[in-house]
């Protein structure tokens, strides 16, 4: 009847009756074959910089995309594993969330990309952007996605990082530091299980940082143009230092916050994977704790930092080491550029 909305089928309605948790069913992980070492910094630079690389945040090595690789090629790869250790098909996903900064387009998004390459048909798909804190901000989608309608069984959450294709070659500041990969996890919906898998989160802001690192070339602000280009604006800038302290503040406050949401405290947790720019700030936030600094699982070395990705990432080799026991309460906590900041509480 005209004017009237039509009422919903009953099979497309969620059955709100029934609770339901995410859990982590598995992960995955990806990065590229080209290994650059600090030494071709040097060359590149003309000067010594794999001495403040080593002594300040611990880099040693990164990896960085082929010519012809990109964002997409990385979430692929890294899902293709998380997929097969849970032991589904890309066909039984219902979601898939993509947290990157830099994407396979402007538009559309990473994750329709993704979803047509994987072939999962029936899942919806969107991208999130909050920088080097999205995965973790995606991880926390997720989970209520699942909480809030049983018709969320299966959802991947993948974060990618292809920033290589972004750095000015002659900034030492970021040309040093930053490199690609991608990590993946698959949720599933389980029944009773409040005392297990997603148990809480927060997410923060602080805004009046948005511009002092970043890409602001690009978008409708300052639309690509041949001033832009030589003016090196399209490419990643560090704009202010950060004051040193910033992180490991709000990332043993946001941990704290977790612990009492959950009646835990910082000991109880096995596992900290936190955004990996400088294992300094780690430890220091490990001990602002009074946790054990090897909680903290680093990968920064050998990897150099890969944002969005890092955490997935860091997850994925604990995981293969055999380091993730069940029942291991795990604090996922992220922060990027804007600044963003996203920490997630998960037990095995």
């Amino acid at each position: 009847m005209q004017g009237q909305f039509p009422v919903p089928l009953p099979f497309l309605q969620a059955d709100q009756s029934i609770m339901q948790n995410a859990v982590i069913l598995s992960v995955g992980a990806y990065a590229p074959d080209r290994v650059l070492e600090n030494q071709y910094f040097n060359e590149l630079l003309g000067e010594d910089v794999d001495t403040w690389l080593r002594q300040n945040v611990e880099i040693y090595r990164r990896r960085w995309c082929a010519p012809q690789e990109s964002t997409a090629d990385l979430a692929e790869k890294a899902a293709q594993q998380a997929l097969e250790r849970a032991g589904i098909q890309a066909g039984d996903l219902d979601l898939i969330i993509v947290a990157t900064d830099t994407p396979e387009f402007v538009s559309p998004s990473t994750a329709a990309v993704l979803q047509y390459r994987l072939g999962a048909g029936k899942a919806g798909t969107f991208d999130l952007n909050t920088a080097c804190a999205g995965f973790v901000t995606g991880l926390d989608t997720a989970s209520k996605f699942i909480q809030a309608d049983s018709n969320y069984r299966h959802v991947l959450v993948v974060g990618a990082y292809a920033m290589s294709k972004h750095l000015n070659m002659t900034d030492k500041k970021t040309v040093t530091l930053f490199a690609d990969g991608a990590g993946a996890v698959v949720l599933r919906a389980e029944k009773d299980s409040a005392d297990k898998g997603f148990l809480a989160s927060q997410l923060l802001t602080r805004g009046e940082y948005n511009d002092w690192m970043g890409i602001y070339a690009g978008g409708t602000h300052q639309p690509v143009t041949h001033e832009v280009l030589d003016r090196h604006e399209h490419q990643l800038q560090f704009v202010r230092r950060f004051p040193k302290e910033l992180n490991p503040e709000i990332w043993s406050g946001m941990v704290r916050y977790l612990c009492n949401q959950t009646g835990v405290k910082p000991a109880d947790a096995a596992h900290y994977f936190v955004t990996q720019i400088n294992v300094h700030a780690i430890r220091e936030t490990l001990d602002l704790l009074e946790v054990p600094r090897e909680r903290g699982h680093a990968i920064m070395h050998e990897f150099g930092y890969t944002g969005s990705a890092c955490i997935p990432m860091a997850f994925n080799q604990a995981w293969e080491q055999g380091l993730v026991k069940p029942g291991d309460l795990m604090f996922f906590i992220g922060s990027g550029g804007g600044l963003a900041f996203a920490a997630a509480a998960f037990r095995m």
